[in-house]
């Protein structure tokens, strides 16, 4: 005879199956194109499964529901604004600006299409043009190499994210150097002020024109967005328009890094003064790059688990082994499979709302490293775009 308690377990655990069974059926077939309104219903799904476990006697087969992802997708119905940024300006070598045209030559477009995307590719941005035309202005800073070259082509950038945002767009940016981060960060703290950043790279580019060793803005597009540390961007010629309307400005605390190993003494100090969620390759290599990611993602999320997040890579956080053709490489970066896994497992968080990749240069490698390294770089896209082992 089976005992009461015993057929109570198996009748929860039951209950259990069901609702994640209907949710997965649910989740493949929504049509809803925000890249994480099915969020809610999600965490309702896992809650409800929990609690039926609980009440059984067992520990829940997950610890943290909020982020957990149900179903092969959140983005299955979404459209995906393609931004191609070929920006040079913040750091001294050419060769960046080809990575958007090689990426897609790579067959992106056609991936994304394949993982269920709806693909708006948009022109490259013209920065020949734009930045030409704003490098004519002889108001220069020596401390902010090409300030107003970088200014203008992050002006565009930010006012197209802006507008693909508002559109219900996930705007899937590739750069470029890493400079670009001004633009789309500005643009999506415009449209979504309460978006959580992860900022994947060996440096921190918390650098302000006075703080800065080199003046390349590749190395600042973090520090220009926090008033902390740069209160007036008028201040920075050609970085008025950021100061004009509601300025974009992003919070230490809604900022985590990931994979630092490169940084300036003058950025170490500023982010234990600011408090700002770090993750080096120490804490990679002592917590294993799951838990660093739970971590992460717990910080942003922990307040409101429908919190939108943007991702940046810069290709520099992965090992030079596997990434040699970029302008800053360090030792000791991500593996093949940490660097994966960092972008697969935003992604099944639900929250994932842009992204960017930078620093892709091929230029800077011979023929064998720059063809490993843009093969990377558009696995890594990919995997942004919900390309997972399984």
């Amino acid at each position: 005879m089976v005992k009461p308690r015993m057929l109570q377990k198996h009748l929860l655990r039951a209950v259990h199956v069901l609702l994640l069974q209907i949710h997965d059926k649910v989740s493949h077939h929504t049509d809803q194109c925000n890249h994480h309104s099915p969020r809610r219903g999600i965490i309702m799904f896992r809650l409800a499964a929990s609690k039926a476990v609980g009440l059984a006697g067992e520990q829940p087969s997950f610890k943290k529901p909020l982020l957990t992802f149900i179903g092969r997708r959140a983005n299955s119905a979404c459209s995906s604004g393609v931004i191609g940024a070929p920006m040079t300006y913040g750091q001294p070598f050419v060769g960046t600006d080809s990575s958007p045209a090689l990426l897609r030559q790579l067959g992106l477009l056609k991936d994304l299409s394949t993982l269920g995307w709806r693909v708006e590719d948009n022109p490259d941005l013209d920065f020949n043009t734009i930045c030409a035309e704003a490098g004519k202005n002889s108001n220069i800073s020596p401390n902010a190499k090409h300030s107003h070259q970088v200014g203008a082509g992050s002006k565009a950038l930010a006012e197209l994210v802006e507008t693909k945002l508002r559109l219900g767009r996930f705007p899937l940016i590739l750069g470029g150097d890493h400079s670009i981060g001004i633009g789309s960060l500005a643009g999506i703290m415009r449209a979504k002020p309460e978006t959580g950043v992860i900022w994947v790279d060996a440096h921190a580019d918390l650098n302000t024109p006075e703080m800065s060793e080199s003046g390349n803005m590749h190395g600042m597009p973090l520090g220009i967005m926090m008033k902390e540390l740069v209160p007036d961007r008028r201040t920075i010629p050609g970085l008025e328009w950021m100061e004009e309307g509601t300025p974009p400005r992003l919070a230490p605390d809604s900022l985590v890094y990931v994979g630092l190993r490169d940084i300036d003494k003058e950025e170490r100090r500023c982010i234990r003064e600011l408090g700002i969620k770090t993750f080096t390759m120490y804490d990679i290599d002592h917590l294993g790059i799951g838990r660093v990611m739970d971590l992460a993602l717990e910080h942003l999320l922990r307040k409101n688990p429908d919190r939108p997040i943007h991702l940046s890579y810069d290709i520099d956080a992965v090992d030079p082994l596997h990434a040699p053709a970029t302008g800053t490489a360090v030792r000791g970066g991500l593996t093949w499979r940490e660097a994966h896994f960092v972008a697969e497992h935003v992604v099944k968080s639900g929250s994932l709302a842009s992204a960017e990749i930078v620093e892709l240069n091929p230029t800077l490698s011979d023929g064998q490293g720059a063809d490993e390294t843009l093969e990377l770089g558009h696995k890594l896209v990919t995997a942004l775009c919900g390309e997972s082992i399984f």
